[in-house]
């Protein structure tokens, strides 16, 4: 905060901050894909029914519930911050422009004539 001044947003930070998010969101879904083709195969383990059990569990932990899943919740949350950071830079954007209009209708109406209307 500045002396009375209010607060003072960094525009372009922010900016920067949005856009790194959204190259992090695309990174992180092509790790989904990743996963998710991880979890479409069968580790090649044997025939044993010990190898077999344990491919099993493994391609469960890459699936939807597991590896896949946790990073898709991951992808989601990453992008949902960044779209909350673009409609706050928006709000804040649409305040200064209402407050710059504002007063410039307080200084118009300061330098009006006496008698006359503002």
């Amino acid at each position: 905060m500045s002396e009375g001044r209010g607060i003072e947003l960094e525009l372009d930070l922010l900016q920067q901050r949005i856009t790194t998010l959204a190259e992090l969101g695309d990174l992180t879904g092509e790790l989904v894909a990743t996963a998710s083709r991880l979890a479409e195969r069968l580790p090649m383990l044997g025939t044993a029914p010990p190898a077999v059990q344990l491919a099993r569990l493994l391609r469960a932990a890459a699936g939807g519930s597991g590896l896949a899943g946790e990073i898709e919740a991951t992808e989601r949350e990453v992008r949902e911050y960044r779209q909350l950071l673009d409609r706050a830079r928006q709000k804040y954007l649409e305040h200064e422009n209402q407050s710059d209009e504002d007063i410039r209708a307080k200084g118009e109406s300061a330098t009006d004539p006496p008698g006359r209307p503002a």
